[in-house]
C-alpha cells in the first residue's frame, strides 16, 4: 500500500484555451507516464480522447490519470498523483464542479496574455465553495502581449485572491528562457531544443537580482505570518530556514490564506518541473483535508465523517460515469476503507448490493487494471449496473451515505425525433447512457407529441450531445430548434376557497380548503404551510393538500411552463367523517391551483444569462449596441492587454447564434462566454409572443 502522505489528488482547471490539457500532457511526459507528447492542436492529447474533443481542440469531459513524481532532482520519495484534466468551456462546468468535489488540491492555469478570463472566475468560485487548496500557474508567457505581473494583479483584483509569487519569468514573450526560483535564489534556464529535460540551474541574471530580492522579501513576509515563532525571528532580523519557510507556505496554502504562483510556457516546456515539485511540497495529501460529512436519507448531516483511513469501513463516492470500450466506467473517490476486485459493496442510494467486477486506473484511452485500491485513491470501477453520479458505495455491514452532489437546472432544450422505429430503440439506449454520464443533461418525453426533449446548459452543450448521438451511437434523427426553459409565477397574493364534492352511489368524496397563495422571492421554489387549528382539516390530510399543489406546479396556466416561487398556506377548511380522504383533498388542491393561479396575475419568467465578451477597443461600440438590442444590461467595461472585456446580463432567448454575430462584428477576433444567472419577468410583448408560440406548437401537434 502507498503511504497516504505520498498521495496528491489534483485537478487542473482554467478558462477554455489557457493550456490545461497541454499542461497535463507535460505532467505526464515529465513523470514518465507517456513518452511522446500529444498536442491539443494536432488532436492527439492523451486526455482528450473523444472525436468531438480532438476536432474542436477543447476538453469536454474530465479525464482521470495517474502518474508518479519523485522531484525535479530526485529529491522526494515517489509521490502518486491522481490528476483530473477538466473542461474550460462554460457549458461543461458541471465537469469541473464534480471533479473539485473529490479533489484535495488544484492547479489553476491562467493565460499569460488573456489573464483572468470568465471561466477562470467561475471555476475559482467553485473551488472556493469546495475549499480546495490551489497553486496558480501563469502559462503561455512566450506569447505576444503576455505579462506575468499583470496577471498576478488581476488575480488579486478580479478573484479577490492572494497570489504568493514563487518564481519570476526570465525574458518576455518570445525571449522567455526560464524562471527565477525566489526561495533558492537560483535561475532555471532551458535551451531552445524544446526538450523539458534540457535545462541548467545557474545564478540569477545580473539585471534581475534587485527585482528578485524585492519579491523574495514579499514572499517570506507573507509566509511567516503562518507561524508566530518564525514571524518573531524574522522581525528580529533573522531569516527562517528554507524548511521552516516551506512549512509556512504549506500551511497557508492548505488554509487558503494564499496561493503559490508559478509561471512558464507548457508548450515550450519551460517552468513545468517547478509546479510538479510544488504539488508535492505545498498541496495537501488526502489526510490533510476535511473529511467528507455523512448524511441521513433526507440529506442532513449526521455529525459523522468518513475518515481517510484504509482500515475504516468503506466509504466511496461515484463522481463520474463514462462509457468506454470496456463498458461503463464509474470513476470513484475512495474516502475510507478499501475496494478489492470481486468484493460486494452497497449502493446506499438504491439499497442494492453490487459486486466489483474490475478496477482500473483510468487514463483517457489507456486503462490499466489493478486488484485493489484504498482510501485516498481515485479509480475506475467496471461493471457497476445501478450506480449513478453522486451515489455512495459503502460497506454492506456498516452502511453510510456521503454528502451528494447538487447540479444546476438546464436552461435550454431541443426536440429530437428518430427517423423510424429501429432508430427509436437506438435513441433510447444512447440517451440512457448519456444521461448517466452527464447529470446536467436531462431528457423527457413530450406527452402530447411523443417527441424526445433534450435539455442542457447551453447551445454548445446540446450541439455536442447531438453530435455524439449521431456519430458515437449512429442514431439518425430530426433535430428541432433550441427552446428556452421559461418558468411561470404569480405577481400578487390570492386568498381563495375550494370545495370538492362527489356523490355517485356508495361513499362519496368531500374536501373543503381555504388557502392563500403568495409570490416568493426569485429562486425560493415552493413552500407549503398549514395554519389550520381545531381539526377542521385533520393533520393526516395536510400532506395530500401539499402534494396536490406541488404536482400541479409542473404545468403553469399561461403557457404550460413550470410554476415557481410561490407559497401556499392552508388556513382553514372542512371535512366529512365518512366521505373525506387523502385522495379527495389532493383532488381539491389540484382544482384550487387551476382556479386561483389565474387570479394572481401570472407572469412568464425567462432565464437571464451572465455574458462576458472580449473584443478589440475598436469594436466596443458595435458590441455594446448589439447587446442593448438583445435586451442586455451592461454591467461593466474593463480594458485589458488585448482589448476590452464587457460584462452584461441578457435573456437567453436573445442570445441564440450570438457567436456568429460577434465574429462578424469583430472580424473573427471576438470571444464570449455565458452562464445562467437567474430568472426574471419578461416584458409584456415577449410574454405574449411566448404564449402565442406555445399555442401554435400545440395546434400543429394536434394536426
Amino acid at each position: 500500500m502507498t503511504d497516504l502522505n505520498h498521495y496528491r489528488n489534483i485537478g487542473i482547471f482554467a478558462h477554455v484555451d489557457a493550456g490545461k490539457t497541454t499542461t497535463t500532457e507535460r505532467f505526464l511526459k515529465l513523470t514518465g507516464k507517456i513518452h511522446k507528447l500529444g498536442e491539443v492542436h494536432d488532436g492527439a492529447a492523451t486526455t482528450d480522447f473523444m472525436e468531438q474533443e480532438q476536432e474542436r481542440g477543447i476538453t469536454i469531459q474530465s479525464a482521470a490519470t495517474t502518474c508518479f513524481w519523485n522531484g525535479s532532482n530526485n529529491q522526494f520519495e515517489p509521490h502518486r498523483f491522481n490528476i483530473i484534466d477538466t473542461p474550460g468551456h462554460v457549458d461543461f462546468t458541471v465537469e469541473v464542479y464534480r471533479s473539485l468535489k473529490v479533489l484535495d488540491g488544484g492547479v489553476g492555469v491562467f493565460c499569460g496574455s488573456g489573464g483572468v478570463e470568465p471561466q477562470s472566475e467561475t471555476n475559482w468560485r467553485y473551488a472556493n465553495e469546495s475549499k480546495v487548496a490551489r497553486l496558480i500557474y501563469v502559462n503561455k508567457l512566450d506569447r505576444i502581449g503576455a505579462d506575468f505581473y499583470k496577471v498576478v494583479e488581476q488575480v488579486e483584483k478580479v478573484l479577490g485572491a492572494k497570489p504568493l509569487v514563487m518564481v519570476l519569468p526570465i525574458g518576455k514573450e518570445s525571449e522567455l528562457s526560464g524562471v527565477v526560483d525566489l526561495l533558492t535564489q537560483k535561475a532555471w534556464v532551458w535551451d531552445e531544443s524544446g526538450n523539458p529535460e534540457n535545462y541548467e540551474i545557474t545564478d540569477i541574471p545580473a539585471d534581475m537580482v534587485d527585482q528578485a530580492a524585492e519579491w523574495r522579501e514579499k514572499l517570506i513576509e507573507t509566509a511567516v505570518e503562518q507561524d508566530d515563532d518564525a514571524m518573531e525571528s524574522y522581525l528580529n532580523g533573522e531569516e527562517p530556514s528554507l524548511d521552516v519557510i516551506k512549512q509556512c507556505i504549506r500551511k497557508g496554502t492548505r488554509e487558503l490564506a494564499f496561493f503559490p504562483t508559478y509561471c512558464g510556457s507548457s508548450f515550450k516546456n519551460k517552468g513545468v518541473q517547478l509546479i510538479l515539485d510544488a504539488v508535492v511540497e505545498y498541496l495537501p495529501n488526502p489526510t490533510e483535508v476535511n473529511p467528507q460529512p455523512e448524511v441521513d436519507p433526507e440529506g442532513n448531516e449526521t455529525g459523522e465523517f468518513a475518515e481517510v483511513d484504509p482500515n475504516k469501513p468503506l466509504r466511496a463516492l461515484a463522481f463520474k460515469i463514462m462509457d468506454d470500450k470496456y463498458g461503463a466506467l464509474t470513476f470513484t473517490r475512495i474516502y475510507s476503507g478499501k475496494i478489492e476486485k470481486g468484493m460486494s459493496v452497497l449502493n446506499t442510494f438504491t439499497g442494492k448490493t453490487e459486486r466489483i467486477g474490475r478496477l482500473a486506473n483510468g487514463v483517457g484511452l489507456d486503462t490499466s487494471e489493478i486488484d485493489s485500491a484504498q482510501a485516498g485513491d481515485i479509480v475506475a470501477l467496471l461493471g457497476m449496473k445501478t450506480v449513478q453520479t453522486g451515489h455512495t458505495l459503502s460497506d454492506p455491514n456498516n452502511p453510510a451515505t456521503l454528502e451528494p452532489m447538487v447540479f444546476p437546472e438546464p436552461v435550454i432544450s431541443i426536440a429530437v425525433k428518430p427517423k423510424d422505429k429501429g432508430q427509436a430503440e437506438k435513441l433510447g439506449t444512447a440517451i440512457g447512457k448519456m444521461v448517466a454520464e452527464d447529470p446536467s443533461f436531462q431528457v423527457e418525453t413530450d406527452e402530447n407529441s411523443g417527441e424526445t426533449i433534450l435539455k442542457g446548459m447551453g447551445e454548445l452543450h446540446l450541439d455536442i450531445k447531438v453530435d455524439i448521438l449521431k456519430r458515437t451511437y449512429g442514431v439518425e434523427a430530426e433535430i428541432g430548434k433550441p427552446q428556452v426553459a421559461y418558468r411561470e409565477t404569480i405577481t400578487i397574493p390570492v386568498n381563495d376557497s375550494y370545495t370538492h364534492k362527489k356523490q355517485s352511489g356508495g361513499s362519496g368524496q368531500f374536501a373543503k380548503i381555504d388557502y392563500a397563495i403568495e409570490p416568493l422571492e426569485p429562486g425560493s421554489g415552493f413552500e407549503f404551510e398549514s395554519k389550520v387549528v381545531g381539526g377542521n382539516v385533520p393533520r393526516e390530510f395536510w400532506p395530500a393538500v401539499e402534494k396536490g399543489f406541488k404536482n400541479s406546479l409542473e404545468r403553469g396556466v399561461l403557457a404550460g411552463y413550470p410554476t415557481v416561487d410561490i407559497k401556499v398556506t392552508l388556513e382553514d377548511g372542512a371535512f366529512h367523517a365518512v366521505d373525506s380522504s387523502a385522495v379527495a383533498f389532493e383532488i381539491a388542491s389540484k382544482a384550487a391551483y387551476r382556479q386561483s393561479i389565474p387570479k394572481g396575475k401570472p407572469d412568464i419568467l425567462e432565464p437571464i444569462m451572465k455574458i462576458d465578451v472580449f473584443c478589440g477597443e475598436e469594436n466596443m461600440g458595435d458590441v455594446i449596441g448589439d447587446l442593448n438590442r438583445r435586451r442586455g444590461m451592461i454591467k461593466s467595461q474593463e480594458p485589458n492587454a488585448t482589448g476590452i472585456r464587457i460584462k452584461a446580463d441578457a435573456p437567453l432567448s436573445e442570445m441564440f447564434g450570438y457567436i456568429g454575430h460577434l465574429r462578424t462584428m469583430t472580424s473573427g477576433r471576438g470571444q464570449f462566454s455565458m452562464e445562467f444567472s437567474h430568472y426574471a419577468a419578461t416584458p409584456k410583448n415577449v410574454a405574449e409572443a411566448v404564449i402565442k408560440e406555445v399555442k401554435e406548437r400545440e395546434e400543429a401537434k394536434k394536426k
